[in-house]
């Protein structure tokens, strides 16, 4: 949510703002609401003031044993005109504050300018990308091989990646995952959790997996993303990430300065219609409705949310280079940057079966955008009154496509995968799932 004072102060700012988006000038609309809920409040104040005035009056004029049926009828007729104005100064407001929901976080001027992921700007690289003496396999086609005629076949004779199965089940964009690559999906999210917490200062948590309307509603995901969501019959929502409730544990609270930073994480599912990728990435796992996924939050003072960034990307960064997984993290450009986030920084990892980088982990700085919708305000240490907080967010990093990229990276010319060191003990020892 907007403030609209700074609206009011840089209109010109704000339409510019919106058209690095790629979106029209909204500030001559907004403007034109707020001076009209304005002047609707400040009639309703003067005429509650004149409303009070004539109730002494006619206070005064019962006591001197008047006549004070006139002024009654007048109180009454006020009454009336009141009510209306009160109706419309709030009808006014919740339009503005409607229209105010819908409209993207303000950008960080350093957010590079372009009009589509093709401009998002590279700002640096770790790892070699491993070559290979044969065409790489893609990770789906590893894992519908995985066990055939050997022990580490399930039991059922079946792939230990089964998108046949889970289409039985579910339908598509969902899979089955069994055996020794089922344990490695766990092993990763247990790998990600240590390290965040026994080495990054997050704090785990366990949150509801379904939320109240109000709390998607404080995050961004709604109301202008209802279509990317899954509701269920009794208004409850299954939650899109983790940085749902995780950032919500703000809400409607005054944190003291002293309290500040909280890092939170979380390993969760995460549920997702992917109402807009009719068409991409239809094999495999890389876009699903149900994944795993740690999810990075902080909650912050304004000076400290620009460092805080820092440290949540290096936090994310950590966990590929322990994996021994070549990536590169893109500054997003304006045209890709997400509804909530001021500036971002996506982690793409590079995916030997593919021949491309693809996105791993999106760290986001929202500022005070969120809390704005939430009501999530700190206590200064120093100074009078309450400040808004600033939220940040982070994957550290999807757990499935962190499996996708240990797959094909650490595939053997037998179709077998070599387990990565920093997994083994996760594993019971097994160094490698054979073919």
């Amino acid at each position: 949510m907007h403030d609209i004072r700074r609206i009011r102060e840089a209109p010109e700012a704000f339409d510019a703002m919106l058209a690095r988006r790629g979106l029209g000038a909204l500030s001559a609309e907004l403007l034109s609401l707020d001076r009209r809920r304005r002047a609707a409040q400040t009639a309703f104040q003067e005429m509650q003031a004149a409303r009070n005035a004539l109730s002494r009056r006619i206070g005064a004029a019962r006591g001197k044993g008047e006549d004070a049926s006139a002024l009654q009828a007048e109180a009454a007729s006020m009454a009336e005109a009141i009510a209306r104005e009160e109706a419309e100064e709030k009808r006014l407001g919740a339009e503005l504050d409607a229209l105010l929901a819908t409209i993207p976080n303000w950008l960080d001027d350093a957010v590079p300018t372009g009009t589509s992921e093709a401009d998002n700007v590279v700002l640096r690289s770790w790892g070699e990308r491993r070559s290979f003496p044969y065409t790489p396999l893609q990770h789906f086609e590893l894992g519908e091989r995985l066990g055939l005629g050997s022990p580490s076949r399930a039991r059922d004779g079946s792939p230990l990646m089964d998108f046949e199965a889970a289409a039985r089940l579910a339908g598509a964009r969902f899979v089955v995952l069994k055996g020794a690559l089922a344990r490695l999906e766990r092993a990763l999210g247990q790998f990600m959790l240590d390290v965040q917490t026994g080495e990054h200062g997050y704090t785990e948590v366990n949150p509801p997996l379904l939320v109240r309307e109000a709390v998607l509603y404080g995050t961004g995901q709604l109301p202008k993303f209802r279509e990317d969501q899954f509701e269920t019959t009794d208004g409850r929502w299954l939650i899109p990430t983790a940085e749902v409730p995780l950032t919500n544990l703000a809400r409607e609270r005054v944190l003291d300065e002293a309290e500040l930073p909280m890092r939170v994480t979380a390993l969760t599912p995460c549920f997702r219609s992917e109402a807009g990728s009719a068409g991409r990435d239809t094999r495999g796992m890389l876009r699903q409705h149900q994944f795993m996924k740690v999810e990075l939050v902080s909650i912050t003072t304004p000076e400290r949310s620009d460092a805080e960034h820092d440290r949540m990307t290096a936090s994310a960064e950590i966990i590929l280079q322990r994996l021994g997984l070549a990536y590169r993290v893109v500054d997003l450009c304006s045209a890709d940057i997400g509804f909530g986030a001021t500036r971002t920084y996506d982690l793409e990892v590079w995916l030997p079966g593919q021949g491309a980088y693809r996105e791993i982990s999106s760290c986001s700085n929202c500022r005070d955008f969120q809390a704005r919708r939430m009501d999530a305000r700190y206590r200064p240490a120093e100074g009078k009154g309450t400040r808004f907080v600033h939220t940040l967010n982070g994957s550290g990093v999807a757990v499935g496509r962190a499996l996708i990229a240990v797959m094909e990276t650490y595939q053997r010319a037998d179709g077998g995968i070599d387990i990565p060191e920093v997994l083994r003990p996760y594993m019971g020892g097994l160094a490698a799932i054979t073919p």
